[in-house]
């Protein structure tokens, strides 16, 4: 069996399970976010008094945080109120940083476990071996009351990655390679399993950024497979046991994609989707208003240690806005130690509370008609981020912060600062 058939098949309490069968699996953890409120409305609406397992929920708030209206405020309040007559232990409030941060960060990211979330990017967890999978409000109350979920078996497709990065390249330019190649339904209902020996010297934080976007290209659950780098990782952060379950090596798989990065330049994704997909060379001298650096794709310390590293002793465009937003308040913790946050103030940027906020549109630098930003953020659609007349192009964090330097689309270069 692959990665996700063994994990459902453990979750369901069977010996096997194959692509297309439908299951019933028990679940470790059901995260989510200020769409909760919608998750409570759905819950009452199922007559129960109590959610199965108040230890196994995990609530937090990173969409729009600060609240920036009267709305928010009052959907925070709401929810505050439940997680504390339910007794949920694992709740983080506006202080802490966005979900798919935070979550590995406090160690309920976990090999061979089930992991739902009422947001797409639920993905990026499977970066630690976890079958995770973004939901519906209503199927979160399901889970609420009964701690259970039904999954069609996905098909899997494996991705080996060979080679050595360039300079300035970056896991950021793989995924967005393979997203330009397959397209945005190239692993539609896939489990997607990265592999190879590019992917076992990658940090932990570069394999976040290949499952978190695999939701991009369709896929149901992504997988970098564990190794002791992600049992380290998880043991340094969690008393809690957990089982590593890898692939058969004679695994079946629908597709199987052999990726060398040795060659690969730096990548842009293109308005107005994920999958128009260019070398930055050919996109190089567009103008741009905004640069932004963070989200849960592109905002771990050293996402802001590459982008610190190019900015060093320069200064950003005139005329365009660099926003830096930390994933957690422990990476915006680290950064200020390191010295990161300096830089990015004295080269004119504007360091923001650790959050969501302009990635989804909601608040915090949204663009107006005819604006166009460059982003390390996870998805270009149209108004996205602002006006449906403004623009977003997706890339790495060298490549956002070298264009916000010279005020237009630029691809980085050994002599960039990296």
């Amino acid at each position: 069996m692959t990665i996700a058939e063994k994990i459902l098949a453990r979750a369901a309490s069977r010996t096997s399970v194959k692509p297309g069968e439908v299951v019933t699996a028990k679940i470790d953890v059901a995260m989510s976010h200020e769409n909760a409120d919608v998750v409570l409305r759905a819950f009452r609406e199922i007559g129960l008094d109590k959610v199965w397992d108040p230890e196994r929920i995990v609530i937090l708030f990173d969409h729009r945080i600060p609240a920036e209206s009267e709305k928010t405020a009052i959907t925070h309040q709401r929810i505050r109120n439940f997680v504390a007559e339910q007794g949920i232990e694992h709740f983080y409030d506006l202080k802490e940083g966005i979900c798919h941060q935070v979550l590995p960060e406090s160690g309920l990211s976990r090999p061979g476990e089930v992991m739902v979330g009422t947001d797409s990017h639920t993905t990026t967890h499977g970066a630690f071996g976890t079958f995770a999978t973004g939901i519906g409000a209503t199927e979160m109350a399901g889970v609420w009351a009964t701690g259970e979920l039904w999954f069609t078996v996905p098909a899997s497709m494996r991705i080996n990655v060979t080679g050595a990065f360039r300079k300035c390249v970056s896991a950021k330019d793989l995924i967005l390679k393979v997203i330009g190649m397959l397209g945005a339904a190239g692993a539609d209902y896939r489990s997607v399993e990265f592999r190879g020996t590019t992917i076992t010297s990658m940090t932990i934080a570069s394999r976040m950024v290949l499952t978190n976007l695999s939701m991009e290209m369709g896929a149901k659950v992504a997988f970098c497979i564990p190794d002791d780098k992600t049992i380290a990782y998880v043991r340094e952060r969690t008393r809690e046991e957990f089982t590593v379950l890898l692939p058969d090596g004679d695994a079946v798989y629908a597709d199987e994609i052999e990726v060398d990065v040795s060659d690969l330049a730096s990548m842009v994704a293109c308005p107005h989707s994920v999958d128009n997909v260019k070398p930055v060379s050919e996109v190089a001298g567009a103008r741009i208003d905004q640069a932004l650096i963070g989200s849960c794709t592109n905002g771990r310390l050293e996402d802001l240690a590459i982008a610190a590293e190019v900015l060093y002793g320069k200064r950003v465009a005139a005329g365009v806005r660099l926003l830096v937003i930390p994933a957690s308040r422990r990476v915006y913790l680290e950064a200020v130690q390191k010295g990161y946050v300096e830089v990015f103030l004295r080269a004119g940027g504007l360091v923001l509370n650790p959050g969501c906020g302009p990635c989804l549109g909601a608040h915090q630098g949204l663009l107006a008609p005819g604006e166009v930003c460059i982003s390390t953020t996870n998805r270009n659609f149209k108004g996205r981020m602002g006006s449906p007349e403004s623009s977003v192009y997706l890339a790495s964090p060298a490549t956002v912060a070298c264009s916000a330097i010279a005020g237009a689309i630029t691809e980085p270069a050994p002599g960039s600062g990296q």
